[in-house]
């Protein structure tokens, strides 16, 4: 009987040692949402609920299937079981402490693709910013006080690479002011556009 407890105690002491994967699942899931937010790998962002879904549908993988392989391959490399605890629950810590260990590693490869990609995204953003300046400077040129009072219905799509349709909605909201913006030179080449429907009409063509 007591060698019955000293068993079940001995697992217990392993059990608690191999504890913290799952606490660490949830924290680095968050975590990693987190950054896949602020310092999104893609040009058009990521938000927070789908980097967080993301997160949590990759790091289950890690956590359900890379983690357990793992370990059983340093087990069956081992010299030797510790002494004082069964196999197993030696087997389940090994598992345990693979895999927190490849969570914390994940925080560490969405920073590096988020930096990796930042000079892109900053790249994009400039871009646009190009781009709604010279059609600002275009329409203020025109001298049309329509144009100006309606200036913050200004929406842009992006037609190709350094190339924008730019519209701004007339006091009716049914027809639009529009001109094509090439970013590609300095400064930008602003041409206007004929067709007075929006964007959203250009863009299903």
């Amino acid at each position: 009987m007591q060698g019955d407890e000293r068993f079940w105690a001995s697992r217990v002491r392993w059990r608690l040692r191999g504890a913290w994967m799952w606490p660490t699942f949830v924290v680095v899931t968050l975590v990693d949402g987190l950054v896949l937010h602020l310092l999104p790998p893609i040009r058009t962002g990521v938000d927070l609920i789908p980097g967080i879904l993301v997160a949590t549908f990759g790091n289950l993988i890690l956590v359900g299937a890379v983690a357990p392989w793992l370990a059983r391959r340093l087990w069956n490399r081992r010299e030797a079981a510790a002494p004082g605890a069964p196999p197993r629950a030696q087997r389940e810590v090994l598992a345990d402490r693979v895999g927190t260990a490849l969570l914390a590693a994940t925080v560490v490869g969405v920073i590096a693709a988020g930096l990796a990609a930042r000079p892109v995204v900053v790249s994009e953003t400039e871009d646009t910013e190009r781009n709604a300046e010279a059609f600002r400077d275009f329409l203020l040129s025109r001298g049309d006080p329509e144009l100006e009072r309606n200036l913050e219905t200004a929406n842009t799509i992006r037609l190709g690479e350094d190339y924008f349709r730019t519209c701004v909605a007339r006091d009716d909201r049914e027809h639009y002011f529009c001109a094509f913006v090439d970013t590609s030179s300095d400064p930008p080449a602003v041409q206007r556009d004929q067709s007075a429907e929006p964007n959203s009409a250009y863009k299903v063509r």
